[in-house]
């Protein structure tokens, strides 16, 4: 590990000067913290540090800047070159605007220290141009702040401009009012389409070569990308596609940005532009040219979640496994679709259903802290594959089949330099593998990475990383009051009702159903739907007897239906089919009956042949009686868009002044359609805060007139299949790994430090089917412990120090190494045991072999420290203890301040 307070670096692929990260722990200290937290002061000793060197640093930088101004970015079938050298590369994805720029360079310092030399983004053109025309780059927006971030840290970026995305981004990042254009069919030979496309691609381009951000300036940007994974669904669009796609390539190489463009997905990618490989598994992947690189943009390392259903997980184990093949099989490029994911704040969340947390199962998490093992385990896979580089990138190949599902590849290079990447693909079997007359023992569905083709540094089924025990700390909204006339407990919240159905002037009248989303072009989630029903007195349901029952048919997403002003039911579709059905008994009285049904989406459609024209909204609405059923469908309907409180701006800090808010020191609970309000101080420390919406309904929340995003802690399904534990062996798949059955897909929502004032801030909560709001609390999410699990046959050699660790060949011993965050004590342990045990963190178990004395050599060893290691070795376990068995050491202990 390094310990440098600050580095500089000037070589090819590290291009700056930055404060060095010294170990995950760091890392794991709070990415978007106040300006008087420990980081903080961290942070401006590293700068002080820098400057007391100031004169040859500058002298540095001179020499840099008049030799360096600019770098060539070409490739052959081996990888990019740059600057004459070729490169083995690394990439991050982070998605500017899924977190806050305060969090930008924790997350960007993260990635590199977690072993990436790049860092790769999307462009969201709906994020930045509002308008025809109408440009923003502000806030979480801030492309060049962003930029401008990842070449301070030293490292290359990829810039995916699309402009469409997908990403589960709403609308897959194109404008909606770009549909409304007349004429414009999306990603087909459409003018319309091609022309805005063209206009914003352009715009973007130029913006980075004022900056002079293209490695061809003198920076950073070594590869940009056109359209995206469009060879999946070309052929739908007919005549059109092909065209479209050799335009697209074309008008992205006429920008003339001096570094090679990329078309994932893309099959017929035209020379020079490269074809890449998205997928969980790249290995086979081979680019439709044989002058052109093995590039995989997309690895994911998690999955994203819907709301309703269960949380995706994929282990470290499988990732580490996907990415050593694809190097053993000749790849150069490898990039992380997402190493963080983040948050869609707002509305920009698409699918539909996506949920507000983008978290993705990432190595970093979506509050910025670093996921143990998963990014720790990546990061020792660097090293191993940084080790072989040259021999990858420069040797001759040769393929040794040991076996029916195992091989070895073996690079040789001029120099001398041998590399070997032993596979075992058999997905329940260990094996044992003849290399060069040397035996190893490669386990089920893992590589072995040998640098010089006799050790193994690193086995991707052989996690040495601790894990991290993260919990949400709880913070009542009632201990945050900031009113000193009021005592514990009396919080003052603020009420605003909206009414149900038509609010205001009516936008428009028309018999029968309208689109959705055609009618609020997303300008808002909600729309109201309002006919009326006039019930004779006679009626015989009226005694209460039997209830008509009420059906809805719709194409998505969901909707409220309440009759005079009293909700009966809600419904809706869900991540695998919008359209929903509903049918609930309600209560009607003799005379004029309001039915008022409330609209929503959750995201538009975002991805999918001609997706644009993905319609929601109503489709029948019909009562059903004793004597027969009463369709209102072709009624006259009385529209609305929106809420009256999203009109009068109601979550903004700025609001309009006539709002007639209520002052309720006891709010009301499970009442539809209900604003809150209320000021509250922020929660004490420096750890990322998520908002505990666990007993609220549906509806969207703010603080300080920043958009937390939609919540909705609906419960998967206690009837679907989770698993406690994954087995890692085998091909992964969304559905392979899932937790949370019968709980919340999200019950927190992130909202960032950087959102909150000394005091007085303000948190709207829009509620729209009911909940309790004295049970709404901030969360603080923080390690509360740590686990470890290694055993005697697991690499132990230093990868920082490959070559000197070889040559001492010394015997040392694998170990567990724990390590609490900065600040934080190893305060007790609660499990240890040195034999056979088993289970997973959390759930360790003993096993038919264990030495009796494991917990007092651990305790010894870590207990009142911030960090220890406990080696595998005789003179702490013995050398009797089940011989013939090979042995492992399982760890839990708990931190504290």
């Amino acid at each position: 590990m390094r310990t440098d307070s600050a580095a500089c670096s000037l070589s090819s692929n590290h291009i700056g000067c930055s404060a060095a990260v010294t170990d995950f722990a760091t890392l794991y200290s709070y990415n978007d913290v106040s300006p008087h937290s420990p980081v903080h002061r961290a942070k401006a000793m590293a700068i002080s540090t820098l400057f007391s060197s100031l004169p040859s640093v500058l002298f540095l930088l001179f020499l840099f800047f008049s030799t360096a101004s600019s770098a060539n970015v070409t490739y052959d079938r081996r990888s990019l070159i740059i600057d004459g050298q070729r490169k083995l590369l690394i990439s991050a994805s982070i998605h500017y605007p899924r977190s806050v720029p305060a969090m930008w360079p924790g997350l960007v310092a993260a990635a590199k220290e977690g072993g990436a030399d790049v860092i790769e983004t999307y462009v969201f053109w709906n994020g930045h141009e509002l308008s025809p025309g109408n440009y923003y780059f502000e806030d979480r927006f801030d492309l060049v702040k962003f930029v401008r971030i990842v070449r301070d840290a030293g490292m290359y970026m990829i810039l995916r401009i699309g402009p469409f995305v997908a990403a589960e981004w709403n609308f897959g990042g194109v404008p909606v009012w770009l549909h409304y254009v007349p004429g414009t069919v999306f990603r087909t030979n459409s003018e319309p389409f091609k022309r805005h496309m063209k206009s914003f691609t352009t715009y973007i381009v130029d913006m980075m070569k004022r900056e002079k951000f293209f490695a061809s300036q003198g920076g950073h940007i070594i590869l940009a990308q056109i359209e995206n994974e469009y060879g999946d669904i070309e052929r739908v669009y007919g005549d059109g596609g092909k065209p479209y796609a050799m335009w697209a390539a074309s008008m992205a190489l006429s920008q003339n940005t001096g570094v090679p463009w990329i078309m994932c997905q893309q099959y017929d990618a035209p020379d020079p532009v490269i074809n890449t490989c998205n997928s969980f598994y790249c290995d086979q992947f081979t680019p439709n040219s044989p002058n052109k690189p093995k590039i995989w943009t997309e690895n994911w390392p998690g999955w994203f979640q819907t709301f309703g259903a269960r949380n995706p997980h994929r282990p470290a184990e499988d990732i580490a496994f996907s990415v050593a093949r694809f190097f053993q099989k000749g790849g150069s490029l490898l990039n992380y679709y997402m190493y963080h994911g983040g948050t869609n704040f707002d509305r920009t969340s698409g699918g539909p259903f996506i949920t507000t947390s983008y978290d993705y199962d990432a190595p970093i998490d979506e509050y910025g802290l670093v996921r143990l093992p998963k990014w720790a385990h990546l990061k020792e896979l660097h090293k191993a594959i940084k080790l072989c580089e040259h021999a990858l990138l420069h040797g001759e190949q040769m393929l040794q089949v040991l076996g029916p599902l195992q091989e070895v590849n073996v690079y040789s290079d001029p120099s001398g330099g041998c590399v070997a990447f032993i596979a075992n693909m058999d997905e329940e079997n260990d094996r044992w593998i003849i290399f060069q007359n040397k035996s190893y023992n490669v386990p089920a569905w893992s590589v072995s990475i040998l640098p010089d083709c006799k050790n193994v540094a690193f086995n991707t089924a052989k996690v040495r990383s601790q894990t991290f025990i993260v919990d949400m700390v709880p913070e009542n909204l009632q201990a945050l009051i900031i009113s000193p006339k009021k005592s514990s407990g009396d919080l003052q919240w603020n009420i605003f009702m909206e009414k149900a159905g038509i609010w205001g002037e009516s936008d428009f009248v028309r018999k029968g159903f309208v689109d959705h989303i055609n009618t609020t072009k997303d300008s808002t989630d909600y729309l109201w739907y309002t006919t009326s029903l006039y019930v004779d007195e006679s009626e015989e349901y009226l005694s209460g007897r039997s209830h008509p029952i009420l059906m809805v048919e719709s194409k998505g997403h969901a909707v409220h239906a309440f009759v005079n002003q009293e909700l009966q039911a809600s419904a809706s579709g869900n991540g695998s089919d919008s359209t929903f059905k509903l049918q609930t008994p309600i209560s009607l009285r003799a005379g004029k009956n309001e039915i008022a049904l409330l609209s929503m989406t959750v995201g538009l459609q975002n991805a999918g042949p001609f997706y644009e024209w993905v319609g929601a909204g109503l489709t029948s609405v019909k009562i059903r009686l004793n004597n027969g059923t009463i369709d209102l469908s072709s009624n006259t309907w009385i529209y609305k868009i929106g809420l009256e409180g999203e009109q009068q701006n109601i979550f903004k800090a700025d609001g309009k002044n006539d709002v007639k808010w209520m002052p309720k020191s006891d709010p009301p609970r499970n009442q539809p359609l209900t604003w809150y309000k209320v000021v509250v101080d922020p929660p004490e420390g420096n750890e990322p805060v998520g908002l505990d919406m666990q007993f609220m309904g549906k509806g969207q929340a703010w603080l300080n007139g920043k958009a937390i995003g939609r919540y909705w802690p609906v419960t998967s399904s206690i009837h679907d299949e989770c698993a406690p534990s994954c087995n890692y062996r085998g091909k992964f798949f969304p559905d392979k790994c899932r937790t949370g059955c019968g709980e919340p897909t999200q019950r927190w929502y992130h909202v960032p430090r950087s959102w909150f004032q000394p005091s007085g801030n303000i948190l709207v909560i829009f509620e729209e089917k009911g909940g309790d709001p004295t049970k709404i609390t901030f969360s603080r999410r923080r390690v509360i412990g740590l686990c470890g699990f290694v055993s005697t046959d697991y690499p132990s050699m230093d990868l920082e120090s490959w070559d000197q660790s070889i040559r001492s060949n010394n015997g040392d011993k694998a170990a567990v190494h724990l390590k609490c965050p900065e600040g934080m004590l190893i305060s007790s342990i609660t499990f240890a045991s040195f034999g056979n045990p088993s289970g997973t963190c959390r759930s360790y178990r003993q096993g038919s072999c264990h030495y009796p004395n494991s917990f007092s050599v651990v305790e010894k060893a870590c207990r009142h420290k911030s960090q220890c290691a406990v080696s595998l070795s005789e003179d702490n376990f013995g050398n009797d203890l089940c011989p013939s068995m090979v042995k492992m050491l399982a760890v839990e202990a708990a931190c504290s301040w």
